[in-house]
């Protein structure tokens, strides 16, 4: 058991997500698990924009989800999440990610952070919490074929050799790297050398301040429904997602109608809107 995670707080935490305690850390629990978290704990930069402190330590991470019923981006979301999954019994380990742009270019090192699950029953999985709009179910590690999912249609594959073209040319690729993509497009590349919390810490001080970085650009909050499509709230614009990908979108007005979005349908409570540091849109 993590020393973030206790008893108390692995209860706390199983009720945020209305989940009962998994009698075994099997691939069906973790399904379950995942999917919950998706639909209960917002992808979201709003620290970033509250001008709030972003520490990657998994006590602070998982006191934000649980007390302050917060969400959080992907270093949060999943260093919390993983230190969960550990206090339940199944062994995790910490996965770089770089992702690729518009551009088809990875991003920075320690860009994204994914989890490696190993089950009782079903052998490894790829959990990832925190990245937005993405697969519901945990993927099959070692499935090297096509896996259907409500998100999409994804792949686990070998990076090719080819692949450093994508990288400017002077970037290796790695043997053991893994390319995963949707619907037939790459999202990262990602590295199975095991790392630890602290090893993001850079990406994470880089997503939160460089204006180059699309998360300080503006506020935005996100999750899957029950019915598996999702709603957005990115600056002023909400936007709702139906399982088909038919969207609607509404521009909110005042403030307190911002602020009643973020309390009604994300089940955040804040004293003021988040203010955008830049132009444009999150993602």
């Amino acid at each position: 058991m993590t020393e973030a995670v206790n008893t108390e707080w692995t209860d706390a935490y199983l009720r945020r997500l209305d989940v009962g305690r998994p009698a075994r850390p099997t691939a069906e629990a973790l399904c379950e698990l995942h999917v919950r978290h998706l639909r209960t704990v917002p992808f979201e930069n709003l620290s970033i924009h509250l001008g709030e402190e972003i520490v990657l330590d998994e006590k602070r991470l998982v006191d934000k989800v649980v007390r302050a019923r917060r969400g959080g981006f992907c270093y949060e979301l999943n260093g919390a999440f993983g230190a969960l999954l550990g206090a339940l019994g199944y062994d995790v380990t910490l996965l770089a990610a770089r992702v690729y742009g518009a551009g088809g270019r990875p991003g920075i090192p320690y860009d994204h952070l994914a989890l490696r699950v190993r089950t009782v029953d079903g052998g490894d999985r790829l959990a990832d919490v925190g990245f937005g709009s993405h697969f519901h179910l945990p993927l099959v590690f070692g499935e090297r074929g096509e896996q259907k999912d409500p998100g999409g249609v994804f792949r686990v594959a070998e990076a090719g050799a080819d692949a450093a073209g994508a990288r400017g040319g002077h970037d290796t690729v790695e043997a053991a790297d893994l390319d995963v993509t949707r619907d037939g497009r790459p999202v990262y590349r990602l590295e199975v050398r095991p790392r630890t919390l602290t090893d993001f810490t850079a990406g994470a001080w880089w997503h939160s301040t460089s204006p180059a970085s699309h998360f300080t650009r503006s506020p935005v909050c996100s999750r899957i429904t029950g019915d598996g499509g999702r709603i957005t709230l990115s600056g002023r614009r909400f936007t709702v997602t139906a399982p088909d990908g038919t969207r609607r979108e509404d521009e909110l007005g005042g403030d307190e109608e911002v602020l009643a979005v973020y309390r009604e349908r994300f089940g955040i409570t804040l004293e003021t809107v988040p203010a955008a540091r830049g132009t444009g849109h999150g993602g």
